[in-house]
């Protein structure tokens, strides 16, 4: 405990995407920056689309639209840390902006996890209650269920971040993962978190359990709907209007089922570094490639800005 006594608030050391620095961790390196781009970009330009194309002006959009603004908050709160830490060489972490990574990064995934769900529901009332769907989900009941989701996002960041930053860390301070994660920090106090690990082990459960079941329970009932449906024209149209969310929900869940509720014997810090790479970078940059392709009007309202803007600079 005395190392801890006279450093407690101490730098962390980050290990970064791979230990070693060749040939592949310039590449690597590279191709995440491409991604982190890609993904600002879409997001930023998906939220730009939904906010000046009144076609877009529909409680799905909406919550779409604060999708995309978690996507560009989430990737913002790992990835640049990490290309700075990779080109300067300097892979430290102070105390308190490892707090603030942990905060961000659990009220980020809490709220989209929510979110996630409710766009299934939202597509469950659009499809087995399209006559009541203007009631059902109004303009203020959209504005309740985005503040919603963002309130238990950050109610899970602020019940696990102090608990998990008062621990003594006074033994080695290199966290085994590119940024700072609640597991890989726990393995470096100095006292027994078997309780807390435990606790918080169930709360990630529940966190990706609940919402799951309200996403399966929507997603049951309109299977139940479209298959009651005569005509194929319509069952067409449903799940094409679905495919994009389940796209989005399976890549979301897969990565944090196998990362937070498979115990840690099952999986090394290695595949947890690339499950994590996986779900913070990869999916926030494939989100609005998923809903921009795959959906008519989103692309339509890009065509008309591109086209606006071509004429603009012809005249």
């Amino acid at each position: 405990m005395g190392n801890w006594t006279q450093a407690p608030h101490s730098d962390f050391i980050l290990v970064g995407l791979l230990s070693n620095n060749g040939g592949l961790l310039t590449i690597l390196s590279i191709l995440i920056s491409i991604t982190f781009i890609v993904a600002l970009t879409g997001n930023s330009t998906m939220m730009f689309l939904i906010h000046i194309d009144p076609q877009l002006h529909t409680p799905m959009y909406f919550l779409l639209s604060h999708l995309s603004l978690m996507d560009a908050m989430y990737i913002c709160t790992t990835v640049p840390k990490m290309m700075v830490d990779q080109l300067t060489g300097q892979k430290t972490i102070s105390f308190w902006g490892c707090m603030a990574q942990i905060f961000l990064y659990l009220t980020l995934l809490g709220a989209e996890c929510f979110l996630l769900s409710l766009m299934a529901y939202d597509r469950y009332v659009a499809i087995g209650h399209p006559l009541r769907y203007p009631v059902l989900m109004s303009q203020r009941r959209c504005v309740q269920m985005a503040v919603g989701s963002w309130l238990l996002g950050a109610t899970d960041g602020f019940l696990v971040t102090p608990i998990a930053m008062s621990f003594p860390y006074c033994g080695s301070r290199v966290i085994e993962s590119f940024f700072c994660e609640v597991p890989a920090l726990l393995k470096l106090s100095c006292v027994d978190t078997s309780f807390y690990e435990t606790v918080m082990h169930v709360c990630c459960i529940l966190m990706l359990l609940v919402p799951l079941a309200l996403i399966v329970f929507s997603y049951g009932r309109i299977a139940a709907v479209v298959l009651g449906m005569r005509s194929a024209g319509a069952r067409k149209k449903a799940l094409a209007t679905c495919s994009s969310h389940l796209i989005v929900v399976s890549l979301f869940y897969g990565a944090g089922i196998f990362n937070y509720m498979l115990p840690s014997s099952y999986h090394s810090p290695g595949q947890d570094r690339v499950v994590s790479i996986f779900y913070t970078i990869l999916t926030p940059a494939l989100n609005p490639v998923i809903y921009g392709l795959r959906n008519k009007q989103v692309a339509g309202a890009l065509w008309k800005i591109l086209e606006r803007c071509t004429s603009i600079q012809r005249t």
